[in-house]
């Protein structure tokens, strides 16, 4: 039987080769994908175990729930699902997709079909979207944790922030209260109306000792309205539309002037301007008024009041009409200005004191916080340690609840007989001390005795007593130390008996091991009867092969001649005739096999009987153990 195979052109390319590009193809779409899915978070996408379509439909479905959109589909993603539940998920996707307005068109059978060339641009959206959507939310789930976090808890800093808050409203009030703007002259109810905006709201700046310029516009506009008013000396000869920037100033203190003539002081008799002083002050130039005030600044407080009074009369020149009253002004003004500034030093040294009443206090407050943060720390450690030993306790009681009630007793009455033992040990090694310490002294005040009468017959008799008493104390010693080898017989005996936690132990390590043991025999043997299975067909298809090929080679000679025809038509017949016994010695084992499979499998299915019976025997029998063991208990406290 030969095979005969086509030429093959150069530009020929297999079907083998062109699947293999686009398995490859497939592949670094399905890696760009898990990359991108891992980069907006979802990192179940490393898992390994995983299958590539639980990594990407349960990465889209992951990006579908992060982009918070409302839609009327329950996405419940499953790990190993089922073929059906597989295409109602992936049903499901797609419905939703255009909902979302996606861009891309997918269809179900491209993702079960795991076609990730199409897959990757809705991904890649699904990311994007993803990715905003929690930017957007950050915020939003800031603010309101914060908001949540504040309701019921503080901060040290905001505590901090709500005193010094308290105190720092406290301090702007009395600062507003005593700098609040006082109203120093009143408008005259004979006064002329003002009409215009800016006059009214410049008089009301000037009832409150404030001045302000009017602007450019506003000067030009007054200067023409008050044409008529100004001195002839300040018109403007070369230009009737305009005026120079002196005219505009003069026509500004004119305006002043006036409106200060139509206003009266506020306060009290002493203080209390006549307008035609006022008028006069305001009147001055502003250039001069800045030079008074510097050399009034520049000038000591040891000056007397008149020469500060002369200076600036003469800087101004002026003819003041009431110079006693102007001294008496300055008098009090430079009075408040003193007591103001002792003031000023007393609240300073007051700030002073209260630092250094302050740095004490934190001083004292640091060591405090340190002792209490010790002491915490020191309780925490005994809390820890008093967890500890109740974990242990409990452990313990668990132990002894679960062990043998009678191999408990014995172990608890040895271990009170050894405790007794150490207990009398310490007592008898304490007696013997205080017995040689005893002992000792009477010697030493024998030989003292001996030495002082000169007799050697009392040291002899100290000597054989001491020899006896070491007698006793070595026979002493050996039986302790027979006593001490029966206790560790006995210790090591009781830890040679395992409990019933211990047993339990076992039985389940025995029958995990049984189970892998179990499971390694299963497999061998299908190895084996996988080998003998093929090695069987292996032989079988030799045969055929070897038959074929004889028949092949003797065809042509057999077709010779009619006796040669005969022959070969008989020898088929009889090779026709051993596969057919063939088959039937075959099919007569496949019915041996199968009965005996029968068979076996209703003596596992016994075995199966038996051993549920067997489990249920044992948990009775257990529970009747444990109840009888709870009846001896009650019985022997009964008795006791």
């Amino acid at each position: 039987m030969g095979t005969s195979t086509a030429p093959k052109g150069p530009d020929h390319q297999s079907p083998q080769e062109v699947e293999t590009r686009e398995d490859e193809e497939q592949n670094i779409k399905l890696t760009e994908i898990l990359e991108l899915l891992v980069a907006a978070g979802y990192f179940r996408a490393r898992i390994k175990g995983l299958s590539p379509f639980d990594k990407v439909v349960g990465g889209m479905t992951w990006c579908i729930t992060t982009c918070n959109f409302d839609i009327d589909v329950d996405l419940l993603f499953q790990e190993n699902s089922t073929i059906g539940q597989k295409i109602a998920l992936t049903e499901k996707i797609v419905s939703v997709l255009p909902k979302m307005k996606c861009p891309h068109r997918l269809e179900p059978h491209q993702i079960q079909g795991l076609d990730f060339i199409h897959i990757f641009p809705v991904v890649q959206w699904l990311v994007k979207r993803a990715i905003e959507t929690r930017e957007e939310m950050g915020d939003y789930i800031r603010s309101f944790s914060i908001s949540q976090f504040q309701k019921t808890h503080s901060l040290p800093e905001d505590d901090d922030f709500m005193q010094r808050k308290e105190k720092s409203i406290k301090a702007v009030g009395e600062i507003s209260a005593v700098y609040k703007p006082q109203r120093k002259y009143k408008r005259q109810s004979v006064a002329e109306k003002l009409l215009d905006e800016e006059s009214k709201v410049h008089a009301t700046l000037l009832e409150y000792g404030r001045r302000y310029g009017f602007s450019r516009q506003g000067k030009i506009e007054k200067a023409e309205d008050k044409k008529m008013v100004l001195p002839t000396g300040l018109a403007s000869t070369g230009k009737n539309d305009a005026y120079s920037d002196d005219d505009l100033q003069a026509a500004e203190e004119l305006r002043i002037k006036t409106l200060m003539t139509e206003m009266a002081a506020m306060g009290t008799e002493e203080s209390r301007l006549t307008a035609s002083t006022v008028g006069q002050i305001v009147g001055l130039q502003s250039d001069e008024i800045k030079q008074i005030v510097s050399e009034y600044a520049e000038k000591s407080t040891s000056e007397s009041e008149l020469d500060l009074y002369m200076c600036f009369a003469v800087k101004s020149q002026l003819t003041y009409t009431d110079p006693v009253g102007f001294k008496a002004r300055e008098v009090r003004r430079l009075g408040a200005v003193q007591q103001h500034r002792r003031k000023l030093a007393s609240l300073n040294k007051q700030i002073l004191q209260k630092t250094k009443l302050l740095e004490e206090l934190q001083t004292k407050c640091g060591a405090l916080q340190a002792g209490c943060n010790e002491a915490k720390k020191t309780l925490n450690e005994v809390k820890s340690y008093t967890e500890k030993l109740g974990k242990e306790v409990a452990a313990l009681e668990t132990v002894e609840s679960q062990a043998d009630s009678n191999v408990l007793q014995k172990l608890q009455a040895l271990v009170t007989m050894n405790e007794n033992l150490k207990s009398q040990e310490q007592e008898f090694r304490l007696h013997c001390r205080e017995e040689m310490a005893r002992l000792q002294q009477n010697i030493e005040s024998l030989k003292a005795e001996a030495a002082e009468n000169g007799e050697k017959e009392p040291t002899k008799i100290i000597d054989q007593q001491y020899k006896v008493e070491r007698e006793k104390l070595q026979k002493i010693r050996l039986l302790l130390a027979r006593r001490n080898r029966e206790i560790a017989i006995l210790q090591r005996k009781i830890d040679e008996v395992p409990s019933r936690a211990e047993l339990t132990q076992y039985q389940k390590r025995f029958i995990e091991l049984y189970g892998q043991v179990s499971a390694t025999h299963k497999e061998t043997k299908q190895f084996f009867t996988l080998y003998n299975t093929l090695d069987d067909k292996k032989v079988y298809l030799e045969k055929e092969v070897n038959l074929l090929n004889s028949i092949h080679d003797n065809f042509q000679q057999a077709m010779a001649s009619s006796s040669a025809r005969e022959q070969f038509l008989r020898q088929m017949e009889q090779i026709v005739e051993g596969i057919k016994q063939n088959r039937m010695k075959m099919e007569k084992k496949k019915q041996e096999n199968k009965m005996r499979r029968d068979q076996l499998n209703d003596e596992y299915l016994e075995l199966l009987e038996k051993q549920r019976l067997y489990f249920k025997t044992v948990k009775e029998f257990k529970e009747e153990c444990r109840r009888n063991e709870m009846l001896l208990s009650k019985l022997k406290s009964n008795l006791s």
